[in-house]
C-alpha cells in the first residue's frame, strides 16, 4: 500500500515543512553549492563489488568528527560561512547541536538513494536529522520495517524534512531514480555525530 498528502499521512518521527526558504534563496544556494564544494562520488562495496555511489557528495562536519557509512569513513571539509550561519540557526530552532553536514548532489533523475536508515552507531539511539532540499523536486519515500506501508513525499526546492524518535529504527528512505526529472537537487542534512 503506498500513502499520499504528506502533510498528513507521514509516519511518526517525519515533519514536512514545505518553505524553510524562500524559492529565490533555494536557488541561489543550489547553484552556489554547485560552483563551490568539493564534490566526491566515492566507491562503496555492493555484493563483494566496488560501484561508485549514483550522485555526488560532500561531508563537512567540526574538526573532531568521524563519521562511517557503507565501511567507509568520509573525509570532512570546513563549514562554509553559508551553510555556518544555516547550522546556528538551525540549532536555536531545534535546540540541538548539529556538528556534521552531508550534502548529496542528484545532478539529474538518474542519481538516487538505495533503501537504508541513517542508524550507524555515530549518530546514536534515535537522531535528530534536519534535511533541506535545494533546486529540483524528487519524489523521496519511506518504508516501514515491520509492515512494509510506503508513503511517497514530494521534496520541493526550499522545503525540509525532520527525522527523529523512532524514522530511523522503524523505516526506511530512499530516493528512487526519475528518469524524467532533468534538474538537479541537493540534499543538506545536518546531523550530530558522536554527541
Amino acid at each position: 500500500m503506498t500513502l499520499q498528502n504528506p502533510e498528513l499521512l507521514l509516519p511518526h518521527g517525519f515533519d514536512y515543512i514545505k518553505q524553510v526558504m524562500s524559492y529565490s534563496k533555494g536557488i541561489a544556494l543550489y547553484e552556489y553549492l554547485v560552483a563551490n564544494l568539493n564534490w566526491q562520488q566515492p566507491q562503496i562495496q555492493v555484493f563483494g563489488k566496488l560501484h561508485r555511489i549514483p550522485r555526488l557528495q560532500s561531508f563537512i562536519a567540526d574538526n573532531d568528527v568521524n563519521y562511517s557509512y557503507s565501511k567507509q569513513t568520509l573525509s570532512s571539509e570546513r563549514w562554509p560561512s553559508v551553510l555556518d550561519d544555516m547550522r546556528m540557526r538551525l540549532q536555536k530552532t531545534y535546540g540541538y547541536r548539529f556538528n556534521a553536514l552531508l550534502v548529496n548532489w542528484y545532478r539529474d533523475g538518474n542519481d538516487c538513494m538505495g533503501w537504508h536508515s541513517d542508524d550507524e552507531p555515530e549518530l546514536g539511539i534515535n537522531p535528530f536529522i534536519v534535511s533541506i532540499s535545494l533546486g529540483a523536486s524528487r519524489k523521496f519515500v519511506i518504508k516501514e520495517k515491520a509492515s512494509k506501508t510506503t508513503y511517497n513525499i514530494l521534496l520541493e526546492n526550499g522545503s525540509g524534512l525532520l527525522m527523529h524518535s523512532t524514522s530511523q529504527s522503524g523505516y526506511q528512505h530512499a530516493l528512487p531514480k526519475q528518469t524524467r526529472v532533468k534538474g538537479g537537487r541537493i540534499n543538506l542534512t545536518f546531523r550530530s555525530v558522536g554527541q
